[in-house]
């Protein structure tokens, strides 16, 4: 879009050249290159900043660190009190099937978290 728009400055500047004469030539030469510096400088400005700034994928590699501290710490604090109810009413099962939750419910958080291409073998 930038190339249209120095492609119609350049067609401007041309016919200016050809309705005011060639007096004129070097005052819109400068004009013209000026326009073209000023977006030589934006480009690499721009092109500076994204190299400067840390690339972000669409989806986090290892899913964002306080969603996954703060589902860590709730799922201990929670299992102290399973693990008691299970322990007290069923015994070593109870404690067993309540661990089992746990790790299943902490299971698909983590599989949840992780991109798509490392999850899917297929992918």
């Amino acid at each position: 879009m930038e190339s249209q728009e120095l492609k119609k400055e350049l067609a401007a500047t041309l016919d200016a050249r050809r309705e005011l004469g060639p007096e004129y030539e070097a005052a819109l030469v400068d004009s013209f290159v000026e326009k073209v510096d000023t977006q030589v400088r934006r480009r690499l400005a721009e092109e500076r900043l994204s190299a400067a700034r840390p690339q972000r994928s669409a989806e986090p590699v290892d899913g964002n660190f306080g969603e996954r501290f703060g589902f860590a710490i709730v799922t201990l604090v929670l299992a102290i009190p399973l693990s008691a109810i299970g322990a007290a009413q069923a015994h070593l099962s109870g404690l067993i099937v309540a661990w089992l939750g746990i790790l299943g419910v902490n299971y698909v958080h983590a599989t949840k978290l992780r991109p798509r291409h490392l999850s899917d073998p297929r992918a």
